[in-house]
């Protein structure tokens, strides 16, 4: 039988947590409900949550502080929901370590099929594909070390915390070392869809991993930028 997943869901607004969980409970998802970015918090520490659906403006903790606390312990996919439609919102959102964005009012397909995306993102995230051990199953570049079955980056031998996302993207440019991929590929092979307009969600993600990985994020030694054609990881 498929592993049922379980699915946070946090809005203030009590009809959105129960129309959303309706839709969510029919892919055979365990729904938990929270209306707050405290009572968030508290739901993560007791259970066992795959994905978060988080609205931004609650009381008490808004969705952006709630975020940011979780992010100090967990890499749990995080979807954040909000009336704002702006770029500037879902940068900011993405910024502070959001993997995806939704705006409402929504399309229930649409979501459904986001949440899928990434609980599937999350759950195979660097699984090898015929369950062997191969010289694969560790990639280095420099100071870099990615132990794919661990899903544990070191830098240094300092271990570095990923977003599901930081992590693919690292991956794949760490197993195409060298090779220029271009803003529309990473963000076809690592969200799986087509690319819209995505240079802005990549481009928050890479700045992200930079500040992780680089001394000087401004003058990067491992992942760099070709102007014009996209990034690469620098062959060691």
């Amino acid at each position: 039988m498929e592993q049922q997943h379980s699915v946070l869901i946090v809005d203030d607004d009590k009809e959105i947590v129960d129309s959303i969980a309706i839709y969510l409970s029919r892919e055979n998802l365990k729904i938990y409900k929270a209306y707050d970015g405290l009572q968030a918090l508290e739901a993560v520490a007791a259970h066992s949550i795959q994905l978060i659906l988080m609205d931004i403006m609650m009381p008490k903790l808004d969705g952006m502080k709630a975020m940011m606390r979780l992010r100090e312990q967990h890499n749990i996919p995080i979807i954040l929901i909000s009336a704002k439609s702006e770029d500037t919102d879902k940068i900011l959102g993405l910024d502070f370590g959001a993997d995806d964005y939704i705006t409402k009012p929504f399309n229930p397909l649409e979501l459904i099929a986001r949440v899928k995306s990434q609980l599937r993102r999350y759950t195979v995230l660097g699984t090898a594909a015929d369950g062997k051990n191969t010289e694969e199953d560790v990639l280095t570049a420099g100071g870099l070390t990615l132990d794919i079955p661990q899903k544990r980056l070191t830098v240094d031998g300092e271990e570095c915390r990923l977003t599901p996302i930081e992590y693919k993207i690292l991956e794949l440019l760490m197993r195409n070392q060298g090779r220029v991929f271009s803003i529309e590929e990473i963000y076809e092979r690592v969200w799986n869809e087509p690319s819209f307009s995505p240079e802005n969600t990549v481009a928050v993600h890479i700045r992200r991993i930079r500040e992780k990985i680089e001394i000087n994020p401004r003058e990067p030694k491992y992942l760099k930028v070709v102007w014009g054609i996209g990034y690469k990881i620098e062959k060691a």
